[in-house]
């Protein structure tokens, strides 16, 4: 997601290698070609980790919890550009609401 989110946006630095680039010249394919491929990887990734968590495990529950929750924080800081280097108001919003104004229980 961190490539798709740099090559779109274009907040790569000239000499950075990125995988959409490797892709696109090895399978000469477009930029938005592989943009759809690992797309596609990043569906069938999330699609693993919810299969994998439902299933019993000896691994803590805590664990896999932390797990799962690092991945979400990536697919929220990327679904929208590279919301890791620079932070708009999807980034803001979330961790706002997360940690500064939580929804009491």
């Amino acid at each position: 997601m961190d490539d798709v989110a740099e090559h779109k946006f274009k907040h790569r630095r000239e000499d950075d290698c990125s995988a959409i680039e490797c892709y696109m010249e090895e399978y000469g394919v477009s930029a938005q070609e592989a943009y759809d491929v690992f797309n596609k990887h990043v569906e069938s990734a999330w699609k693993d980790v919810n299969q994998e968590f439902l299933k019993p495990t000896e691994m803590p529950t805590e664990v896999l919890n932390r797990s799962l929750n690092l991945a979400r924080v990536m697919d929220v800081l990327y679904r929208e550009g590279d919301g890791y280097t620079y932070v708009g108001k999807a980034a803001k919003g979330g961790i706002t609401s997360l940690l500064i104004e939580p929804i009491a229980l």
